[in-house]
């Protein structure tokens, strides 16, 4: 089964990035997807394809996690590549100790991440209209300063279908 380590968001954060998602379409700058609300979350560690024998052995390593509630904080919109644009994200601040310590403990089950940035996709571009003017709108929004308490992680499995993918948690661990 595909699977993933996650953050669920709270849902005033989910709102915001929903009012976000609704100003970049009015904009009408590229053909795509926006991701849907119940599948806004943060991918603090992507698995893969592992089988059930396997999951067990990440779900052991994952109970062993320690660390400390923490506030996440919404950060600013952007891409990660100008030139082939695919992914519209939104970063969320202060996330990072929690990924390594993911990292630390599934490090001799998969590979250490080397370039995690903490993003929750919020649209994916199939088209691009104007290039240029996507990208200032982008480049020019201001988020606000909202913050959610981060209390638990979840282990999740993606299932794929035409419609979009759905998400369902595996297990909760508690911070």
């Amino acid at each position: 089964m595909r699977c993933f380590v996650a953050l669920d968001l709270s849902r005033e954060f989910i709102n915001y990035i929903h009012e976000i998602q609704q100003l970049i379409k009015r904009q009408n700058l590229f053909i795509g997807k926006f991701t849907e609300s119940e599948n806004l979350h943060l991918t603090l560690k992507f698995l893969g394809e592992i089988d059930e024998e396997k999951v067990e052995e990440v779900k052991e390593k994952l109970k062993k996690v320690r660390e400390e509630e923490f506030e996440a904080e919404l950060g600013e919109v952007g891409v990660f590549s100008k030139k082939f644009l695919r992914i519209i994200w939104i970063k969320l601040k202060n996330c990072d100790k929690l990924q390594k310590a993911i990292d630390d403990a599934l490090s001799n089950l998969f590979p250490i991440e080397n370039r995690f940035m903490s993003h929750i996709t919020i649209a994916r571009v199939k088209k691009v209209g104007d290039r240029k003017a996507l990208l200032d709108y982008i480049k020019n929004m201001k988020t606000k300063n909202i913050k959610f308490k981060v209390d638990k992680f979840f282990l999740k499995k993606s299932e794929l279908a035409p419609s979009g993918s759905s998400y369902e948690d595996l297990e909760e661990y508690s911070l």
